[in-house]
């Protein structure tokens, strides 16, 4: 079903898009060429092609899930430049004013 200037013109004006005459006309062109290649699409055979949902086959890669030891407090807030005992001391962000 090819695209009318119409069309076009109705599809910009929900987009919210204003564009020149020339630019419709142009739009309108290259939309039905890209009709006429899906077209051409439709026509080639799938029967023995299987749908896939990528286009390689690919496999989760994991690492063991190995346990190592995390920094001490003292050794995390060391270079802080704030903190409250064992704490990160930040600014306040939020206003509840």
């Amino acid at each position: 079903m090819p695209v009318s200037k119409k069309d076009v013109e109705h599809i910009a004006e929900l987009a919210k898009l204003s564009f020149e005459e020339s630019e419709i006309e142009s739009f309108t062109g290259d939309l039905n060429e890209i009709l006429s290649y899906v077209e051409k699409l439709n026509e080639l055979n799938t029967d023995n092609v299987e749908p896939l949902s990528y286009p390689i086959p690919g496999q989760n890669v994991f690492r063991d899930d190995i346990s190592t030891p995390s920094a001490s407090t003292q050794e995390a807030l060391k270079n802080a430049p704030d903190k409250d005992e064992s704490f990160f001391k930040v600014p306040k962000v939020i206003n509840m004013d």
